[in-house]
């Protein structure tokens, strides 16, 4: 079977090829990118990579921030103040706003003679254990640059095969394209030929318009090729950047033998049994690495309602201008350092509510991981099931590729016999439109037929996770 394709293949290149010799003298003029090439230029340009790689860098610093997180915090604190000192023994609630004074009055009545004060401070503290919370951090940092990694992977892998696929049909429909413009000149021949009996009188007149009827035709079906043509050209330049609609593509068959063998390497290893995700495909890497994350957050959710301890110190400086005898001095009394006190020591902290906050927050990520398994499971049978279908698609292509050279060949003898007979004016113009019309037909079939082959092919590819192998053997 294999052997029968590559024949096909190359039947194929020596009917179109011919065909496609105007058009490849002027693509010889410009640069011929192979679809490498556009890939790699669509890496480049598409703002939606590009985004998806600052993304990627971002989160990586996110790393170094989760780190950084538990640094020890260190507050150096200067203030210079003046106000009254008026107040009253008691206690407060640390409310916040304006901050009372923690000493009691020092006056039986409310004196309201402006005093000054100065004091500085240095207060440190570092969370000495915090249960894993730490490691819990950093590692749902880095679980969410592989996130954004496997994001990036499958954004570009989607890219590739859309450029893939519409290569394909820019070669499918250059080849349409002179196949209606050699049907278009088998007409143009028809009707030159049919005017020239007519008037001769050895056929009737409605000889001349059949053929012109069917050169107009083939003319709107060219110009249908061109214009459909056009539009994968722009589709192209979307993506890769490369401007203007007439991007040059390879068009040549020399690459169909190592298609043959990338599809046979794709179709050997069935994905029946395998896992996509085991294949390392990027569409369905993302979901393992989305659930893989959800399982991190679950993880700091439960290292981030465990106690803390915290080792904690400090020295502060202070002066006023009230001395200890309630002696209210002049204001510029206050502005030295009076006293001098240092405080260090260990703490815990725990709210002891974070036991219901902690079984909240795990709820809901118990059903996010859920929901991501549930993505991936889908994805891979996603998957599989297009390796099926590509599987079924690439037998029927090989099936017909094995019988449409023979059509062909035939189509095209037929042909030739119908045009001589009706040159010696044995049949009529519908006969040879007939031929003509079979020919045709037979020709597109075929175009058809190698495209369905090269995207089956192609799809079973990129759901095998071989995308990239497969490209490389596009030349």
């Amino acid at each position: 079977m294999v052997v029968s394709c590559k024949r096909a293949a190359g039947c194929l290149g020596q009917i179109i090829l011919p065909m496609l010799l105007a058009c490849s003298v002027s693509a010889q003029r410009a640069t011929v990118y192979t679809l490498s090439n556009l890939v790699d230029s669509a890496n480049r340009h598409l703002p939606l990579l590009l985004e998806k790689q600052a993304l990627v860098q971002s989160a990586q610093a996110g790393i170094k921030e989760a780190k950084d997180v538990f640094l020890p915090q260190v507050n150096a604190v200067e203030e210079l103040s003046a106000g009254s000192a008026n107040d009253v023994e008691g206690p407060f609630l640390t409310i916040p706003g304006i901050i009372h004074p923690i000493g009691g009055g020092i006056n039986a009545t409310s004196n309201y003679q402006a005093v000054t004060g100065n004091m500085a401070s240095l207060y440190g503290q570092y969370e000495l254990v915090n249960f894993g919370l730490r490691g819990a951090q950093v590692a749902n940092a880095k679980a969410f640059v592989g996130v954004t990694q496997a994001d990036l992977e499958k954004e570009r892998y989607q890219v590739k095969w859309d450029i893939a696929r519409i290569y394909f049909a820019i070669q499918k429909n250059r080849n349409q394209l002179a196949v209606d413009s050699e049907d278009m000149r088998r007409y143009q021949s028809m009707y030159e030929v049919s005017r020239a009996l007519t008037g001769s009188g050895v056929n009737p007149g409605v000889d001349s318009s059949l053929a012109r009827a069917g050169l107009s035709r083939t003319r709107i079906n060219y110009n249908e090729a061109v214009g459909s043509l056009c539009r994968l050209q722009l589709e192209l330049a979307y993506l890769t950047g490369i401007q203007g609609p007439e991007i040059p593509v390879d068009t040549s068959f020399g690459g169909a033998e190592a298609l043959v063998e990338a599809a046979d390497l794709g179709a050997g290893a069935g994905l029946a049994g395998d896992s996509a995700a085991a294949l390392n495909n990027p569409l369905a890497d993302y979901f393992a690495k989305q659930k893989l994350q959800y399982n991190a957050e679950q993880e700091l959710a439960r290292k981030s309602y465990l106690p803390k301890i915290i080792l904690a110190g400090g020295g502060w400086a202070r002066g006023s201008s009230i001395q200890y005898d309630n002696d209210y001095k002049s204001p510029a009394q206050g502005l030295g350092y009076q006293r001098l006190n240092y405080l260090g020591g260990i703490g815990i902290t725990y709210d002891l509510f974070n036991g219901v906050h902690k079984r909240d927050r795990v709820a809901v990520l118990n059903g996010q991981v859920a929901a991501a398994d549930y993505a991936l499971q889908q994805q891979e049978l996603s998957l599989n099931n297009q390796a099926l279908q590509a599987d079924e698609s690439i037998r029927t292509a090989r099936a017909n590729l094995v019988e449409l050279p023979i059509q062909l060949r035939a189509a095209n003898a037929a042909y030739n016999q119908k045009l001589a007979q009706y040159k010696a004016g044995v049949i009529n113009l519908v006969d040879l439109a007939n031929a003509s019309f079979e020919l045709f037909s037979a020709q597109s079939d075929y175009i058809t037929t190698l495209n369905e082959w090269y995207t089956a092919s192609l799809d079973k590819a990129a759901a095998a996770g071989r995308l990239d192998q497969f490209i490389q053997t596009v030349k």
